[in-house]
């Protein structure tokens, strides 16, 4: 077997439905056994997460966060993914990490609207101009093909205008929004993918029936929402391995005593075999915290290795 390296021009051969479905299919499978490493100073920190499928193998995702490199004009975040085969431990792929990221962020909580959100949402808001809102307004429309707007919300307003003015011109309909609660009040679907460390999407704001997507944190000082979103729906997690300890979406209204560990009622190895779990009412509010994980990593860098020519 020889190894290949794939850059991130191998997404033109990709999709999002073949991406959530890789991580549909993953959640079938036993659980992962995953394991993180970090090693340096804050300045520059290597971050290292490994993980084990059984039936599909080995993975391990290395990448450097330099929070100084854009004064460099350099991406903060570099790195690669290693796949191996399952079976010779064989090198099959070394991908680069950012198309592995940004396929398995987004297809995580795809998925997870599938499963949690109502099928017939039509408008989709999300909080943040950055990347990972840019692959969110490619992604949900792929899976929710009614979706008749998208809103894109940023604390700086021309971010989210230019994010939706690149957009547009590639065909999409993205509309930045002015005023928060009343975008959140209109929508049937919102995601987070902001930098916050206090809440920025509060739980007063939220009409029945939504879905919300929360992925921005991901440090045990972050949070999006507040305490009466987090405690005020039926409240869900990729994995609770990765979230409940970790992320202080959870982690601080746990230990606050607002929410225990049993309202969270599932992760996608619940959901995903047993769809009825979620939601149970066109007018529940279902909460998604998306905390990311190497098992996540390794089926969608699988996906990429098989569907890669």
């Amino acid at each position: 077997m020889t190894a290949r390296y794939l850059t991130y021009d191998a997404a033109d051969a990709l999709n999002w439905q073949g991406a959530v479905e890789a991580l549909r299919q993953g959640h079938f499978l036993p659980r992962a056994e995953i394991g993180d490493l970090f090693l340096g100073p804050a300045e520059g920190t290597l971050l290292t997460r490994g993980a084990y499928l059984e039936g599909l193998g080995y993975g391990v995702k290395s990448v450097t966060v330099m929070p100084g490199n854009p004064a460099r004009d350099r991406p903060s975040v570099q790195g690669a993914m290693i796949v191996f085969d399952p079976d010779t431990g064989a090198v099959r792929a070394v991908i680069d990490s950012t198309l592995v990221t940004e396929f398995k962020t987004a297809g995580d909580s795809v998925l997870a609207a599938v499963l949690l959100a109502r099928p017939e949402s039509r408008r989709l808001l999300i909080l943040g101009a950055g990347t990972v809102a840019r692959s969110l307004c490619a992604a949900y429309p792929a899976l929710f093909p009614d979706l008749e707007r998208i809103d894109v919300w940023a604390r700086r307003k021309e971010q989210a205008e230019a994010l939706a003015a690149e957009l547009a011109r590639e065909g999409l309909d993205v509309r930045a929004a002015g005023d928060l609660p009343a975008a959140v009040a209109e929508a049937d679907i919102v995601a987070t993918a902001t930098m916050a460390q206090e809440p920025v999407l509060k739980g007063d704001w939220i009409r029945p029936g939504t879905h919300v997507d929360l992925i921005g944190a991901f440090r045990a000082d972050m949070r999006e929402a507040d305490d009466a979103l987090i405690s005020g729906g039926r409240l869900f997690v990729d994995s609770r391995e990765t979230t409940l300890g970790h992320i202080g979406e959870l982690k601080i209204p746990l230990a606050a005593g607002v929410i225990s560990e049993a309202d969270v009622l599932g992760d996608l190895y619940d959901l995903v075999p047993d769809p009825a779990r979620g939601r149970r009412s066109e007018n529940e509010v279902t909460v998604f915290k998306n905390g990311g994980g190497a098992h996540l990593d390794l089926m969608v860098a699988d996906y990429i290795a098989r569907t890669v020519d």
